[in-house]
């Protein structure tokens, strides 16, 4: 008789570490084909449907980009706070309260900002973000609270507070009874690069914010892997004992990394209201906070995963939109990859301190 079990290992598989997420997209990939059958679609078919046809052209590719760059910004935010060993799952409310600083901004001071607006709206979304971080920071490094359930809590207290604003005061008394805010005027809208002269992307809604995500690429991998402060973080998230003996305080990164999270999912959420939407409404739940989850992650905390991690997850998003069309299958399969995804990620990820040992019952005893 032959039994399977997992065995600590001396020290991590580091081959294992790089070849995990590898695995996890391979085994995804495979259960697609299984279930595309199951749905009784010609897997092939559907393959080319959802990862090839919504980046047959420009448009494609731009809409890609357009979803990858949030995905990507609050990404970044996460492996700062995900180094130091603190489960910030919250971003998806940290984006909305963003979202929010950045629309009273855009509807009450656009007209007084003028060219200004959009500045201001970033450093407001950037401080809305911080402040609802700061209350997770507060519960768990004050009270020891358990980071994971404040931060999750609270994406809800988030999205109640948006339906308030546009039930409420924010409404559009011009939108015909429609929970929106007024759209945002042009100084407070990303501009599309098709009209600074780019004619490469004449036609597609790919605008400016990109930029955003951009400048924040290179500023996270300096703050994580060059600065001291990065390394202060790294320490207290690996060894906890030896970050206190030389003198790193525990209650002051956790309040460092969840607000510098908190901000830039903020600031996320400024180039989705002042991109593509344009403004606030009750429908506005993209997803992307609990999203770059996956993309954190998959990226192995690594600027240069997340980035790449960002792309792949973002073309989740427009297969499913795509198969939805052209297929009629639920957007939903989508989010069935995404789960997968993590799954098979997760289950790689154990055998990064485990091995699998297979053991043989010889005299009512098991032998490796």
């Amino acid at each position: 008789m032959i039994k399977f079990q997992l065995k600590t290992r001396k020290e991590p598989n580091q081959a294992m570490q790089i070849y995990a997420p590898l695995i996890a997209i391979t085994l995804t990939l495979l259960s697609g084909l299984i279930l595309f059958q199951i749905l009784g679609e010609n897997p092939l078919i559907a393959y080319k449907a959802f990862f090839f046809d919504p980046i047959s052209d420009i448009n494609g590719f731009s809409e890609l980009l357009l979803k990858a760059s949030p995905l990507c910004l609050i990404a970044l935010g996460l492996t700062i706070c995900y180094r130091a060993n603190i489960w910030n799952i919250g971003a998806e409310g940290q984006m909305y309260l963003g979202g929010i600083f950045a629309t009273g901004i855009a509807i009450h001071y656009a007209n007084s900002l003028g060219n200004w607006t959009l500045v201001v709206m970033i450093l407001a979304s950037a401080l809305g973000g911080a402040i609802w971080a700061s209350i997770t920071a507060l519960c768990r490094a004050q009270f020891n609270t358990n980071e994971i359930l404040v931060s999750l809590m609270l994406t809800y207290v988030a999205d109640l507070l948006v339906k308030f604003l546009v039930y409420g005061p924010w409404k559009d008394p011009m939108g015909n009874n429609f929970p929106i805010t007024i759209s945002f005027a042009d100084e407070a809208l990303f501009t599309p690069l098709a009209l600074l002269g780019w004619s490469f992307w004449d036609g597609t809604r790919l605008n400016t914010s990109v930029f955003i995500t951009l400048f924040f690429i290179p500023l996270v991998w300096l703050y994580n892997e060059k600065l001291f402060a990065g390394f202060k973080n790294l320490v207290v998230g690996i060894a906890p004992g030896a970050a206190k003996y030389v003198g790193f305080s525990e209650k002051k990164i956790i309040w460092i990394v969840l607000i510098l999270s908190g901000l830039i999912s903020g600031i996320a959420g400024t180039t989705e209201v002042a991109g593509p939407i344009g403004q606030l409404n009750d429908k506005w739940t993209p997803g992307y906070g609990f999203t770059a989850i996956i993309v954190a992650t998959l990226g192995r905390l690594k600027v240069s995963g997340v980035v790449l991690a960002s792309l792949l997850m973002a073309l989740l998003y427009l297969g499913g939109e795509s198969v939805q069309v052209t297929m009629q299958l639920p957007k939903s399969v989508s989010q069935v990859f995404q789960g997968l995804l993590l799954l098979y990620l997760l289950a790689c990820d154990v055998l990064i301190n485990y091995e699998i040992v297979m053991s043989r019952k010889i005299g009512g005893k098991y032998v490796p």
